[in-house]
């Protein structure tokens, strides 16, 4: 008891930062993570519960007391191995993860104080095992002679991947672009995850044993049923929800007016902001406005200024505490002066002479009763309509499906909105053999919510081939 005591009276340590003024100029790494001593000192505020529901909290079932316990004994690569049980990606996860609302979030000393710094422990450890140079590649007892394609190599392909590699399958990754990733390479900003993180990831699926087919569209040139008659045993779709959702307002259609997609894409996959060292520009706009509330939101209007914008708004129809990006990601937002227009929603974009978008005429909102999503619904104040002067716009209001795959995959069933129907617990789409999960099923979502579906499909795939 007089242990627990001194424990909750430890404060969460906080993790190092680069300045606002000196991060807002360039795309490094925005936190600087926590050196040995401070690990050890957070670690050391776990009280290892004898029900540890951050262990319920976590969609990939990480053994979170035990990794945490490991660190306090100063065993930092043991900790590693330790989250490499049920998570092939501690290092993506411990920076993107929204560790708040999951495990933090039903940590016992976040009833009075800080929960543990969950997520900051498992992105030290994944660092110290990658620095150190000590990854430790499992071997593969007994193989199956059983063959599965992975459609997309975003958080949900390469978690299943690696899963069915441990479980001695054969597995082939199929990726559309020129660098395995998905999101996590053309989505999230290097600022806030590092390529060569992403890389070193995708490298120990390698190491691993899964094989990895870049610059292949499945869909296009190869369909589903083309896998499948060329023998492989179950098809998992990971496709994602890549393609751009526009408000279809007057003046949409002007130039200077982007998709986040378009944009994220172009700075983080093909390296824009880094132009003419690489071949392809991006658009850098005086006056930015970013059209949403998410972390794309955040990620484009973070963009937006490290490319050299004055002024970058955040517009969006509700207030701060509707907004569905993360704390943390706002919070670093408005410290590097993005400016934030609330209860705000355009309704047609001004052009000039030469059409280029020049203004964002906007209405203001006020918000009514509660809608579908929980959150209370955004309603317009009559004749209250001002224009922002912006000559730049960014839309990211969210992304949806892409019909390629189930146009070109006869009997595979979508909803109405077009994503793939599934089994909540395996996965299992319409169709024999073949697997979904990720935003394809669920519509954007998280890394970790990703990640989590594929875990359970690799379990119902791999029962599925016992018994086929």
């Amino acid at each position: 008891m007089e242990d627990k005591k001194k424990k909750i009276k430890i404060p969460r340590q906080s993790m190092r930062e680069q300045d606002p003024q000196v991060r807002s100029k360039n795309f490094d790494e925005v936190p600087l993570g926590y050196t040995e001593e401070e690990a050890i000192l957070e670690a050391s505020r776990c009280l290892h519960c004898k029900k540890p529901f951050c262990v319920a909290g976590c969609p990939v079932d990480i053994d979170i007391p035990g990794f945490i316990r490991l660190i306090s004994e100063k065993d930092f690569i043991g900790a590693a191995r330790k989250i490499k049980e049920t998570n092939s990606l501690p290092a993506v996860c411990g920076r993107v993860c929204p560790q708040e609302n999951q495990c933090e979030e039903v940590c016992v000393l976040g009833k009075k104080g800080d929960p543990v710094a969950i997520g900051r422990l498992e992105r030290f450890v994944a660092d110290y095992e990658r620095t150190a140079g000590d990854i430790l590649i499992p071997e593969i007892s007994l193989k199956t002679g059983k063959r599965i394609a992975v459609v997309g190599s975003g958080p949900a392909g390469l978690t299943i991947a690696g899963d069915l590699v441990k479980l001695g399958h054969d597995v082939t990754i199929f990726e559309g672009l020129h660098k395995a990733g998905g999101v996590l390479i053309y989505g999230i900003p290097e600022f806030r995850l590092p390529k060569d993180i992403v890389d070193a990831e995708v490298e120990y699926l390698e190491k691993l044993g899964a094989e990895i087919v870049t610059n292949t569209v499945v869909g296009r040139g190869k369909t589903v049923d083309d896998l499948l008659e060329e023998g492989y045993d179950a098809v998992f779709l990971g496709v994602g929800a890549g393609a751009p959702v526009f408000m279809n307002i007057p003046g949409e259609n002007l130039s200077g007016i982007y998709s986040a997609n378009e944009y994220l894409t172009r700075s983080n996959l093909m390296k824009a902001y880094r132009f003419p060292e690489y071949d392809t520009p991006i658009a850098r706009g005086k006056n930015v406005g970013v059209i949403g509330g998410g972390n794309v939101t955040m990620d484009s209007a973070r963009t937006a200024l490290r490319l050299g914008a004055e002024n970058v708004y955040v517009i969006y129809r509700r207030t701060e505490v509707e907004m569905p990006a993360r704390i943390e990601e706002v919070h670093h937002a408005k410290e590097e002066g993005v400016q934030f227009k609330l209860l705000t929603n355009p309704v047609e974009y001004i052009g000039d002479d030469n059409g280029w978008v020049k203004g964002a005429k906007c209405i203001r909102m006020e918000l009514g009763e509660p809608d579908d999503s929980g959150r209370r619904r955004p309603v317009p104040i009559k004749d209250s309509e001002f224009v922002i002067d912006v000559d730049m716009v960014v839309v990211a209001i969210g992304t949806m499906a892409n019909p390629v795959i189930p146009v070109t995959t006869p009997g595979l069933e979508t909803n109405r909105r077009g994503y793939i129907v599934t089994k909540d617990e395996t996965g299992e789409t319409s169709r024999e053999g073949i697997y979904a999960g990720g935003d394809i099923v669920t519509g954007s979502a998280t890394v970790i919510l990703a990640m989590g579906a594929a875990k359970k499909a690799a379990r119902a795939i791999d029962e599925y081939l016992k018994n086929k």
